[in-house]
């Protein structure tokens, strides 16, 4: 990412605080496995060589990178996995800004940051994100 898609910002009391991105560019945090490709567990690292990408995801996740958008794997695969899904991610033409390893396992996650935070659940199929209205958990500002 280069620093002409960040903006700086400053707090209430005019202290700079950290910069935020372009209102046009998103910063897509995009899981591996069971996301872009079948869900292949950490036990058995042969088959993240072998596996095949889902198709539309590598189309919608290129796109996204050529319109300037981040983007960025975040996986539940350890350090030690790292050559393989950087291997992998090359051969199929995946184009990405940074690979994020050791994402805890598990999922129920629940991401707190001073940051606006949007999530999309995968449900099977990468399309074009539409906008929808659902309920999200918020902290009380009583």
């Amino acid at each position: 990412m280069s620093t002409n898609e960040l903006k700086n910002t400053v707090g209430k009391d005019g202290k700079a605080i950290s910069p935020i991105l372009k209102d046009n560019i998103m910063n897509y945090l995009i899981d591996i496995d069971g996301t872009i490709t079948e869900d292949i567990p950490n036990e058995e690292p042969e088959r993240m060589l072998t596996c095949e990408p889902y198709e539309d995801a590598l189309e919608i996740l290129n796109k996204w990178f050529d319109e300037g958008h981040i983007i960025t794997f975040f996986t539940s695969r350890t350090e030690e996995h790292r050559e393989y899904t950087e291997t992998w991610l090359k051969k199929h033409g995946f184009n990405y800004h940074g690979l994020l390893m050791g994402k805890p396992r598990g999922g129920n996650y629940h991401w707190i940051d001073n940051h606006l935070v949007r999530a999309t659940r995968f449900n099977g199929k990468f399309t074009d994100l539409i906008t929808v209205s659902k309920d999200i958990q918020v902290f009380d500002d009583k």
